[in-house]
C-alpha cells in the first residue's frame, strides 16, 4: 500500500472515530481484567488465557522485561529478557523451566533462532551496549557485531542501538537498528559487512522505530522481508536485497517483531490509539494476520473491521495485556506471549481453542 495512501486512510479514520474513541478509554483503562481462562480472539483464532504459564521463583529467576521468545527444533521456547542474572529462560512447553544462562546483555532484547542445516543458534540483540551477538544454545559466544562505524557504515557519533535481527536463506544477517538510526543493515554469513537500507523519515521506504524484522516465507517462490515501523503502525515489505515493495498499514497498532508461522503473521501490540488518539499505556494485545494480510483476530483487542476494503482503527478491548513486546508460535499454534513495562510479567501462554 502506498504511503500516501496510508496517509489518507489513517486521516479519514482518525476523522471518523475520534468522538468515539474519546469517551473508550475511561471503560478500558478502570476496567478489571477477568479471571484465568477467558477466552479472547475472534473467528477462527480465539485463544484460552493461562496468565500464570510462564511464572518462576523471582528469587531465584527474576526478569525485569521479558522482550522476546523463539522456539527450537526440540520444542523448547527460549525466551530473553534484560535482567543479567539470567538473561535467557528456556522452558517447556508445561512451563516448567528447563535451563537459565547468560549475565552479559544489560539490555537484552531482540532473538532470533537460525537453523543452519540442522545446527541451531541464537542472534541476540543488546541496544543498551550496541552490539549483537551470535552464540550457541549454550550461551557461547562465536561472532560479536559492533559499532558499524568499525566498518564504516556510521559516523562514530551515530546512534546504534541494534533491536532485531533476521537471517535469510544464504546466512546473510540483517539488524535493525530499530532504537538507534533506523537502517537495516546486511552482513554476511562471516560477519562481514555488506550494506544498508532504509533510515529515518515517512517515506515508503524509510522507517520510524524499525523495532523488529523477519524474513516472510509465506510466498515461498518470493521470500521477503519485512520490517515493523512502529510509529507507522505498519510492517513494511521489502526484497531480500533491500528494495521497498509495500506497505501493511495497521491503524492504531504500535505493532513489535513480525512472527510468520506456516501462511500466518502474528505480532505483539505493544500499545494502542486509546486517548484521542494518542499512543496510551497498558493498552497492548496481539494481531494476527491471514496469507492475503487480512487481519483476522486481535486477542485482547478490538474485533477487526473493514470498510470498502479498508482496515478500521484497532485498539484494546480488554486490559489482559499491558504492552505486548513479542510472541512465540508452537507447533500446536498455541501463542506465548512476551511483555515489556508489564510489572515483571513472566511469559503468558494462549492456548488455541
Amino acid at each position: 500500500m502506498p504511503d500516501t495512501q496510508s496517509r489518507r486512510q489513517f486521516a479519514k479514520i482518525t476523522a471518523a472515530t475520534a468522538a468515539a474513541i474519546t469517551f473508550k478509554p475511561f471503560y478500558i483503562l478502570h476496567a478489571k481484567p477477568k479471571v484465568d481462562g477467558e477466552v479472547i480472539g475472534h473467528g477462527t483464532h480465539r485463544y484460552k488465557v493461562h496468565q500464570g504459564w510462564g511464572n518462576l521463583d523471582s528469587s531465584k529467576f527474576p526478569i525485569n522485561n521479558c522482550h522476546e521468545m523463539v522456539q527450537d527444533s526440540k520444542g523448547r521456547l527460549i525466551m530473553v529478557g534484560d535482567e543479567v542474572k539470567n538473561n535467557i529462560l528456556i522452558y517447556d512447553r508445561s512451563g516448567k523451566l528447563l535451563e537459565s544462562w547468560g549475565h552479559e546483555f544489560p539490555g537484552g532484547h531482540g532473538l532470533t533462532l537460525w537453523n543452519a542445516n540442522g545446527e541451531e543458534f541464537l542472534f541476540i540483540c543488546d541496544p543498551n551496549i550496541g552490539k549483537v551477538f551470535k552464540t550457541d544454545l549454550k550461551g557461547k559466544i562465536l561472532l560479536t557485531i559492533e559499532h558499524p562505524s568499525k566498518v564504516g557504515a556510521y559516523k562514530e557519533a551515530d546512534a546504534f542501538k541494534p533491536t532485531e535481527t533476521a537471517i535469510g536463506p544464504d546466512g546473510t544477517i540483517y539488524i535493525a537498528d530499530g532504537y538507534g538510526s533506523q537502517w537495516i543493515l546486511r552482513y554476511n554469513a562471516k560477519g562481514e559487512f555488506m550494506d544498508k537500507f532504509g533510515g529515518p523519515g515517512d517515506g515508503d521506504d524509510q522507517f520510524s522505530t524499525a523495532h523488529g524484522i523477519t524474513i516472510d516465507h509465506r510466498d515461498k517462490a518470493n521470500p521477503s522481508l519485512l520490517v515493523t515501523s512502529r510509529v507507522h503502525n505498519a510492517f513494511k515489505k521489502f526484497s531480500l536485497d533491500g528494495k521497498y515493495q509495500s506497505t501493511l498499514f495497521l491503524p492504531g497498532a504500535f505493532v513489535c517483531r513480525p512472527v510468520v508461522k506456516d501462511d500466518t503473521l502474528y505480532a505483539g501490540v505493544c500499545w494502542s490509539r486509546l486517548r484521542y488518539l494518542n499512543q496510551t499505556p497498558n493498552s497492548g494485545f496481539v494481531t494476527i494476520i491471514d496469507k492475503s494480510n487480512k487481519v483476522i483476530s486481535n486477542p485482547g483487542g478490538t474485533k477487526p473491521e473493514y470498510k470498502n476494503g479498508e482496515l478500521q482503527l484497532m485498539v484494546q478491548d480488554k486490559p489482559i495485556f499491558m504492552h505486548c513486546h513479542d510472541v512465540c508460535i508452537d507447533n500446536d499454534h498455541n501463542i506465548y506471549v512476551c511483555q515489556w513495562n508489564a510489572k515483571k510479567t513472566y511469559p503468558v501462554k494462549l492456548e488455541r481453542v
